[in-house]
Order: structure tokens, then sequence, then C-alpha cells
């Protein structure tokens, strides 16, 4: 178990959330005047504590013993989330029930008292909720929570989710038929999570605490206790823990609470468990973790694994409550384990880095034990170079402290982030703040103002000494003497478990190293020139984007929102991307995602990450299809910073070794698992087979990948980034004219650009393979496991009426196959279907279904396809099936600019794409108008089995048939 990044530390730490208005907050003191208010609302974590939660939320419980929380937030507006967690995971089965609190989640959406059998996923997707989108649950070792994430706030659309909280509470009908049905599904599931990760993590829980329970309840199940599951056997396990006492209905978003409440009281008041005299048995602990386990020594190997070390030491849980004294305690913890991970971190990227990753932390274990490690990811062969490594840095940080320096660093991160979330206490959205409702439930994290949370920071950042810091550490780890040990990798190290552990002795006992940081130089790219000059100024009619062009051709386009506060989207696109790879060199720009790590011609990536802490930036560019794309989020008052660093990066960028480095070891990792699973042995090979081994679409061979260097790429993309088009796209919280002058200071004081984007009209050709039929590739993963993967050639997206048409194919498409090879056959837990309408490559796009299915089911699954494909092709999908199909796609067109993310789906690019905002206006429009008979008719056009390639991936011990070598499309 690896400790949180700091920002998930903070989180935790200060169970951040927003209130709806912006009010000054006193730093809290002890006391507890919320307790009175809480004494009437049922129990809560806050009751225990000195810590008021945020008011804005609503506590409330019912006399059954069910609870619930409310709050109105109108970020998205109009939309709700809505979350009903029960008390119950797989810790609550016996031995027998093994997967049964799984089960029973999926026999949820199977039929009720008042929803008939398969109807409650027809019913929301006629409302517009598309299944696994915005419908969904998860069972946990711990809990099941149901989701629903109301597109629209209609009256009927929250009495429908509430109707249908209620069903699944009290009404399950959980009947053979459908327990049947499910049955397949899940072991399908269970087949699909049986993956190299899988194996390992159940291996390593296996190693370091075998005798949990949590080993032994793993949340999918045994085939054992699946096979054997009834309706009966799951009826009682849900009567025995779907109770009102083990019951929390978080709702969050665009509603009036009084009136929600006022429903629930109603609707639920009712709900009594199926034996009222006999109280909910509390949940088992996960454990026992046994801190006094140590010496032991595991090696687990597997083709797909990368070399990892593990030292850990297990410890018991600490039953601390969320008060201001544990987070003045927590808050030093947070500092100084923050700070030894920056320390592992540059040591990973040195020009000849001991190990390619390292964490230091301690973290829960569930509530029954703790867990304090050094985990080491290190180069293939030199497991010992990075034992010595991490262990010798963690050690000269226990043993010789902490810098002021260093603590001030990672204050100004948490200052930063704590600012930032109180800033944007007004436009939080609801699904994070239904997440730390949620987070409290469990951990105990309670969410409390942020204005609160930054005061609370910066009155105890004056007491953060080196001394505080490193005492907060040492009480909180456990001593990592006489640890438990584990190897990872595809080749047991040499002279084995026992010569990892030797390392590890030695590392723990040779002296230490003095070494001192220096400080890094001030930031080297505040000047780019004189300030570009504004030569065109206009507002886009449809949505009032503002379009500027400098006189250099540079393009910027911004849209002020207030969606949320203090936050801005930045998009940066730069004529080129995969425009340059061509058959002779097609890997001219597919090391471009590495130039972030290579840092700035005057600063490494670490000084980088130094000079900018607390502020809100990064650094990075893709290349995609036409363009080089960099995006970053950011606040208005670091936005000039940002479009320094990206205009740095273009400009001055530092191609150093260490990027280099780190590409080559991802390379040879990834050529190691290319075939360890059936999707990622599909993936490999799908772009070779369907461009007949276009080099431009072909996975080359590994070598090719190990031989290129920055140098390379420097030469193949250095005149684009010179010459090539800008187009800036902004969106957010900004002031207009202070973005204008950012980016004239930045982009528009460069060199003159081509005024457009290329057409590159000869590159934009992109070959479909003239075979056709059935081709076969191979993986090494399990034996029973099997990928059905059928694609044909379609069009590009050029006619937007089409482009929804395909919209529509695909959605259909989706559920016939649900309908058919998930519900009534139980072969696949998630078949799909997609459209891919290229706006890159001239006339080409691609439909696609795919199922993943057990090796004895190919033939079945096969046949239900070309069944559900057919009958498209010979009649019109009813307005039922087109009803559920569309209702989603308009509420997602509907609700595409509530967020800042819909917005720059369209302002990116508003000038040299100005038909993506015509196509936003009208986009409703035209679903509306799609037709059965043309959605038909696609089918027929497109769909022919003649002109499918279609593509089975099995186990390697299923067929002597080679494997193609390719790679991924794009």
């Amino acid at each position: 178990m690896k400790p949180r990044p700091i920002s998930l530390a903070l989180a935790a730490l200060f169970g951040l959330t927003s209130p709806l208005a912006a009010r000054p907050v006193p730093l809290p003191q002890h006391g507890a005047a919320h307790h009175a208010i809480a004494a009437a609302i049922g129990t809560w974590p806050f009751q225990k504590s000195d810590i008021a939660p945020d008011p804005a939320y609503r506590f409330g419980q019912l006399p059954n013993g069910m609870r619930y929380i409310l709050r109105h937030n109108a970020t998205p507006k109009g939309e709700i989330a809505v979350r009903m967690r029960f008390d119950v995971g797989s810790l609550d089965e016996g031995e027998k029930e093994r997967g049964f609190a799984h089960f029973v989640e999926h026999m949820a959406f199977q039929g009720s008292t008042h929803v008939a059998q398969g109807e409650m996923v027809r019913l929301l997707e006629r409302k517009g909720l598309a299944f696994g989108a915005h419908t969904n649950a998860f069972t946990t070792y711990e809990t099941t929570t149901y989701h629903l994430d109301l597109p629209r706030n209609a009256p009927d659309l929250i009495d429908t989710a509430l109707m249908l909280m209620r069903e699944t509470a009290s009404e399950l009908t959980i009947s053979p038929e459908s327990v049947n049905n499910e049955r397949g599904v899940i072991l399908s599931e269970k087949r699909d999570r049986n993956s190299w990760q899988y194996r390992e993590a159940q291996d390593r829980y296996a190693f370091a605490d075998p005798k949990s329970r949590y080993l032994q309840r793993s949340p999918i199940g045994t085939e054992e206790t699946l096979d054997g599951a009834t309706a009966e056997a799951l009826r009682a396990f849900w009567r025995r823990n779907y109770v009102p006492a083990k019951a929390v209905l978080v709702m969050v978003g665009d509603f009036d609470v009084a009136a929600v409440e006022a429903e629930i009281r109603t609707r639920f008041a009712d709900w009594a468990p199926f034996a009222p005299n006999t109280p909910a048995a509390p949940q088992p602990s996960a454990g026992p973790i046994d801190g006094a386990d140590g010496g032991r020594d595991s090696v687990y190997l597997d083709p797909s694994l990368s070399e990892h070390i593990t030292i850990t030491r297990r410890s018991a849980w600490r039953d601390e409550p969320d008060t201001w004294a544990n987070r003045r305690k927590g808050l030093a913890t947070t500092v100084g384990y923050a700070i030894i991970n920056r320390r592992l971190q540059r040591l990973s990227r040195r020009l000849d880095p001991p190990f390619r990753a390292a964490q230091f932390g301690t973290n829960d274990i569930f509530h029954a034990g703790r867990d304090t490690a050094i985990n080491v990811d290190s180069i293939d062969g030199r497991w010992r170079r990075a034992l010595t490594a991490a262990t010798t840095e963690v050690r000269r940080a226990i043993e010789q402290g902490f810098t002021q320096s260093e603590i001030d660093e990672q204050v100004a991160v948490l200052t930063s982030l704590a600012e930032t979330a109180a800033a944007r206490e007004e436009t939080q959205g609801s699904v994070a703040l239904a997440n730390a409702a949620l987070a409290m439930l469990r951990g105990g994290s309670i969410p409390s103002d942020p204005n609160a949370n930054l005061a609370f920071l910066k009155a105890q950042t004056p007491a953060l000494t080196p001394e505080r810091v490193l005492a907060a550490v040492k009480a909180d780890m456990a001593a990592l003497d006489n640890p438990l040990i584990r190897f990872t990798g595809r080749r047991a190290p040499e002279g084995g478990a026992q010569a990892v552990r030797a390392a590890w002795k030695e590392a723990s006992t040779t002296p230490l190293p003095t070494i001192m940081e220096p400080p890094p130089a001030p930031f080297a790219y505040t000047d780019f020139g004189a300030p570009g000059r504004v030569v065109e100024d206009k507002r886009e009619p449809h949505f009032g984007i503002r379009e500027i062009r400098f006189a250099n051709g540079v393009r910027l386009n911004l849209k002020r929102t207030t969606l949320s506060r203090q936050s801005v989207l930045v998009h940066l696109a730069i004529d080129g991307g995969q425009m340059l790879a061509t058959s002779d060199n097609p890997l001219a720009v597919e090391m471009t995602a590495m130039m972030g790590t290579g840092g700035l011609g005057k600063h490494t990536l670490d000084e980088m990450q130094s000079l900018t802490a607390g502020r809100m930036v990064s650094l990075g560019l893709t290349a995609t299809g036409d363009s080089f794309n960099a995006s970053a989020g950011t606040r208005p008052k670091d936005l000039l910073l940002q479009l320094q660093m990206m205009a740095a990066l273009i400009t001055d960028p530092g191609y150093r070794q260490e990027g280099e480095n780190i590409f080559h070891q991802n390379a040879n990792t990834m050529f190691l698992r290319l075939r360890s699973t059936p999707g990622s042995a599909l993936q490999s090979g799908i772009g070779g087979i369907l461009s007949d081994n276009d080099p431009r679409f072909t996975l080359q061979p590994v070598t090719a990948y190990r031989g290129l260097t920055f140098a390379k790429l420097k030469a193949d993309i250095t005149e684009r980034l010179q010459h090539g088009a800008i187009e800036i796209g902004l969106v957010g919280d900004l002031d207009e004219e202070a973005a204008i002058a950012d980016v004239a200071r930045t982009f528009g004081a460069l060199p003159v650009r081509e005024a457009e984007f290329r057409q590159y009209d000869a590159q934009r050709k992109r070959p479909f393979t003239a075979k056709r039929g059935e081709r076969t590739l191979t993986h090494t993963g399990p034996a029973d496991q099997a990928l059905i993967y059928e694609v044909w050639p379609t069009r590009d997206d050029r006619d937007p009426n089409e482009k929804q048409v395909f919209n529509m194919l695909q959605r259909v498409v989706r559920i016939q196959l649900t309908e058919t090879l998930r519900q009534k056959l139980g072969r696949s837990y998630s078949p799909s279907a997609s459209s891919d309408l290229s706006r890159v490559w001239r006339d080409y796009g691609t439909f696609a279904v795919a199922a993943s299915v057990d090796v004895a089911s190919v033939d079945v699954a096969k046949q239900a396809i070309d069944e559900a494909i057919e009958a498209l092709a010979k009649a019109p999908p009813s307005q039922d099936l087109m009803l559920r199909a569309r209702q989603p796609l308009l509420e997602t067109i509907d609700n595409t600019l509530n967020t800042n993310g819909g917005w720059l789906g369209i302002v990116a690019l508003a000038q040299s794409e100005p038909d993506q905002i015509e196509r936003q206006v009208n986009a409703a429009q035209r679903l509306r108008a799609v037709t059965p008979e043309a959605v038909q008719a696609a089918a027929r056009r497109y769909l022919a089995a003649r002109d499918a390639v279609r593509i089975t991936v099995l186990p390697e011990a299923q067929t002597k048939e080679p494997m193609a070598t390719a790679k991924q499309p794009g």
C-alpha cells in the first residue's frame, strides 16, 4: 500500500468541500456548539469532534435509523448526484456467501416489486440516464453504493430516483430466473478481472496479512460460491444486511432541499428491517493485522511485472477521530512524508537514476491495522542499487531530519490547494461534494468549511519547524526493523530472497552521507520580447467567444464563465502533430509526450517543481492527429506563469537525457506486456491489421523505440514548433483584458508564425485493409479469456447530420448487445459498440463492437453479434429503443456547456474549426431528426457482414497462429 499524493493527503486532512456562499470564518476553537444541533439528527462522525461540518449540508435520520445527507448546489446547473450507500460489503459475507454482496448489487438492477425484471435500466434510459455513465453501483470490502447522476432536476426524475433507491432497499424480488441470468455476467466480470495486476495484488495480500479476513473476502467472490448462489440464499443475505440502520442516502445538486427531505421522509418512513427485533450485526474486522509479524521474505514472479521491492511493517490501527488537534498532528506528518517523497522523486530524475520511482509512507489497512512501507520500482536487474538508494534516503531523513526550505516548499503546495478550495467554494461540483460526504461516513474525515481549513493552515504553518515535523513522522511510522520484504519481477533476484534481505540489512547500517541541495536559480523565462500587437478582435455571435489575432499570427479564443471560481483552462494547439509521421519516419513524434520530463533549457524538471511550488501550473506537450497540444488547469493569478512555461517549452525545451531514460524504460515494459491480456494483445495488433501494416499505424520492433532520442525528436519537430500556426483557448473565471495581455507577453511576443494550420492533403490518407473476414490474435493470460472485436470501415465526420446518425447507431447497437450478450445470455460483462468518424483522416472512420467472453462462449457470442446487426439491417429499431438511445445523448448535449471542459471543446479551436460552434448549436435538433429508418439505412450501408474485420483474441494455447505485429490506432 503506497502513500497518497499530497493533494489527496490534504483532502483527507481537511475533508475538503465547499459551502454555497463565501463568508469569513474565524479560526475554530475547541468546543461542541454543533453537537446540540446534531443531537436531533442521528449519529455522525462530527459528533465526536470539535470540527463542525460545512453548514451547507443538511443531516437527518428517520425513526427507523436510515440517515440522509442533502445539499443544494448549482454546479453543474440543473444536475443532481444521488448516492445510496449501505454499510455492507464482502467483509459481511459468511464462508459460503463469498461474492454475495456484489451479487446482490447486480440483482438491484434485475427487478423489484414495482419495476419488472429487466426494466430498471430501460426506465432510466428513457429518462436520459445511460447505463454505466449515469447509472452504476460499486461493491467494496466494506460498502455497497448505488449511483445515479441525474442530468435534470425535473420533479419526475427526482421522484424516479427516490423510488428506485427505495426499491433497492426493501423491494428486490431476486427471482431464480434473474439469478441464473446474472450469474454468467458476474462470472464474466470475475474472469475479466483476472489480470496480472489482480493476481499480483492477491499474492501481496496473502504475504503481508495471511490471517486477515479481507484476504478471504475479495468482493468478486469465488467460482464455487457464485455457482452455488441461489435466489433464496441471496435474498437472505440482502434481507439481513439491507436494513435502515446501515443505509445513508446522499443527494447533492440543484434541488429544493426542504421538498426533497419531505419526500425522503414520506417514501422511506415505513421501511422496516425484515427481522425488526434483531439489531443489525456489526461489520466483522478486516483483520487480524499482525503488528508483531516480521522477518519474512517473498519472491513473486510474472512475465508482465517490472521489478519492485516492498519493505514493510504492520502496526495497530489508531482510532483517531477528525479533530483540530489531530489535524495539527496530521499536518506535520503530511509535510514530513511529502518531503521524503520529494527527495526520492529527485533521485528518480537524475541522469543515471538509482530507481524508476520510490515512495515512503504510512497508511491505514481498513480499520484493522496500519502499514509503514518503502516501495521501490527498480530498473530490471538493478534491484540492489535501487533498494540501497531508497533505504539510504529514508534513513537520511529519519536520522538527519529536514530543512526549513523543504518544509516551506511543501507548505506552499498545501497552502495553494487550500486557497484554491476556498476560492472555489461557490462552484464546487456536486459529485465532489457528494463524495466528500461519503468519505466522512467511512473514513471519518469531516467535510468542513474550506475557509476554516485555510485559516487553520495559515495559523499552524509558523509552528512547522524541522524538529516538529521530524517528531511527527517518527511518531506516526512503524520502525522498519526486521521488516517483511517482498520482491516482484520477471526474474528472481540473484541469490533469492536471502540476497534481498542481506542488501536491506547492509543499507540499514551503512554510514549516511550528508547532502546539501543547492537552491534553484530564479525562473528564467519572463521575457519573450515586445508584447504582441492585437490586429483583429471580434466576438463570435452564438456563444460570445472572443476571437483575437496577434500581429505575429497567433490566435487566441476566450470565454469567460463563472462555472468554477478561480479556475482557468488553457489549451494550446500548434500545427503538425502526427502529420509529421511518414512511412519512412513513422515514429517522428513518438517521444513528444516526454518533452516535459526533459525540463526547459535553463531549468530541469526538478528545479521547475521547486520554483513553482504553490503555483497551479504544469509542463508537457503531446502529438495528436494534426497538431501538437498542451492543456492545463490553472488559476487567474497563475495564468501568466502557465503561459510562460508553455512558451518556454516550445522555444527552449530541455531535451535532457533523463526524459529519454524514462521513455526507454517504459518502452521495454510495454513490450513485455503486449500480450499479457486479451485487451493489450488487441490494442497492440489492431493498428497493423486495419492498415495492412502501414508503418504509421503499426507497432515497430522494440529496438526502434530503444533507438529513439531527443536529438531525433528535436530534428523532426523543431521547424513546426518554431513556425507552425498557433491557436490558444482560454475558458473560465478570467479577466479578458488581463488574459489578452498575458498572451501578448508570451506567445504574442514570439517571431511571426504561419497564419493558418496546414491542410496536409497528402498525409490525410489512411488505409483500411482490403482483407476482410476472420483474424486471430493470441494472448498469454488465463486460458479461459477471449475477446471478440468486429470492426467496419465507415466515413469521416464532415457531415454533421451523418455524425448524429452514427451516434444513434452506436447507442442502439450497444443497448442491443447489452440486452442479448449480458442480460439474456449472461456471456459478457460489458459488451460495447463504438463509432469513430475521423476529423483528421479523410474518408476514414470505423464502427466496432467488442465483447469479452469465456473461450467456450466465442461462437455463441459471435452469433449473437451477427444476429443483432442483421436484425437492425432488416428492420428499423423500435420507437422505444430509439427513445432509450436518444435521451442520454440529448442530455449530454444539453449539459455540455455546464462545465468549463465542455466549453473548451468549442473554444480551443474556435477560429480554425468554426464548424464546431455550429455543430454545438444544432446538435440537439439534428439528433432529434434522426429517424429509425436512417439508423437502419446506416446499418445496411456500413455494417454488412462481408465488410467486417472479425478479430478473435484467444489464449496462446488455443491456437498456433502467429500474432500480428501492430499498434494501436492513432
